[in-house]
Formats: C-alpha cells, sequence, structure tokens
C-alpha cells in the first residue's frame, strides 16, 4: 500500500474470488454452478460499487505486489482442498515465524510500545490467527469458489466494526456494495443447505 492506493488494494485482494473459481475449475475439476456464478458477478459489482469512486491507475509496482495476495491465497486454498487429510493448520504458525523474521529484517529499528505490541498481539492472534485456522480448516469440505465468497463477507463487515468503534459513516455506494455482497454470501448458504437437505433425503 505504499505504492498504491487503500482502494486499489482492496479491490485486488478482493479478486481472490476469481482465482479461487478460475483455480478449482482448472485444477480441482470443480464445477461452477450457476448460482455460484451469479453470486461472483453479484459479489464482484458490490465492491465496485464500494471501492469504484476511489480507485485510480496507481503504481505498477504497488498493483503487482496486491496481486500476489489473492493468488497466493488461492494456491493455499488449493493445496487445503487437493490434500483435505493433511493437517495445514501447524502451517499457519510456520507462516507466521517467517512474517516476524522477515519483518525484523526489513526494519531499520525496532521500537515497540507495550500498547502496540498489545495490539499486534491482538490483531496475530484472533484477526489474522484464527482468522487463517478456521478458513483452512473449512476449506477442506467447502468448494474453492464459495470460500472466495464468503470470504467477501470481510468487506461487509469492516465497515459496519468502524461505524460502530470509530463512528465512520459509510458512503451510501459503500452500504449498497455491501448489501450486495451479503446477498450473494446468503444465496450460497441457502444453495449450500438445499444440497444438504437433498443429501440427507437421499
Amino acid at each position: 500500500m505504499y505504492n498504491t492506493t487503500v482502494a486499489n488494494t482492496n479491490f485486488i485482494i478482493s479478486l481472490q474470488i476469481l482465482f479461487l473459481a478460475i483455480f478449482g475449475y482448472f485444477f480441482l475439476k470443480e464445477k461452477i454452478s450457476a448460482i455460484t456464478l451469479t453470486s461472483i458477478i453479484l459479489a464482484m459489482t458490490g465492491v465496485l460499487l464500494m471501492v469504484g469512486n476511489s480507485l485510480t491507475p496507481g503504481e505498477l509496482s504497488g498493483n503487482l505486489a496486491a496481486f500476489t495476495m489473492p493468488i497466493t491465497f488461492a494456491v493455499l486454498i488449493m493445496i487445503v482442498r487437493k490434500f483435505p487429510t493433511v493437517d495445514m493448520v501447524p502451517a499457519q504458525f510456520v507462516a507466521g515465524i517467517c512474517s516476524c523474521l522477515i519483518g525484523y529484517l526489513l526494519s531499520s529499528k525496532i521500537m515497540i510500545s507495550p500498547h502496540d505490541i498489545f495490539l499486534g498481539f491482538v490483531a496475530g492472534c484472533f484477526q489474522v490467527g484464527l482468522g487463517f485456522i478456521f478458513i483452512t480448516t473449512g476449506a477442506r469440505t467447502t468448494p474453492s469458489a464459495m470460500v472466495g465468497i464468503i470470504m467477501l463477507s470481510e468487506s461487509v463487515l469492516g465497515p459496519i466494526w468502524a461505524f460502530l468503534f470509530v463512528s465512520e459513516r459509510p458512503s451510501l455506494f459503500g452500504l449498497i456494495g455491501g448489501a450486495i455482497i451479503l446477498f450473494a454470501v446468503l444465496i450460497q448458504f441457502y444453495s449450500l443447505l438445499v444440497k444438504s437437505k437433498k443429501s440427507i433425503s437421499n
């Protein structure tokens, strides 16, 4: 984000839904149903409404760096889906250690207040740590495209938390885009519920 805008970064990261669907189709032979395709189109429309006014060309280096996030995340989900019996949770621990080492090596000086250490612990343990553990666990039995759609609920919840805790009012387009994304997520859950009922009855 040093070399591009926050809006560009958020939009590029949201493209993980497309990479997950495409990679799942080609590498795991996962078919994309009409409902899932509709949900993907709705979700991307919602993201565009939320960040569309803020999108800029940005710098190529920043945009390319941001593109590594959805691609590497899609690769992670492909590995989890390909080998569902392998426990990938320890890999999250290794990733955290590697992130600490890389951050230490890239920092010119280390001066962290106790308050910042606490905030870093909360973010690393609960937001990132538990979040990715749940994702890797749930992705074993969840189609790749659906994982991407569910992940976009973060785009909806982000403005809600900002409104509740720092009184940041979302724009009208942000509310409309968030509602569309939430609708796409609910469509997927409804489709999953219908499939579960059919499999039980059969």
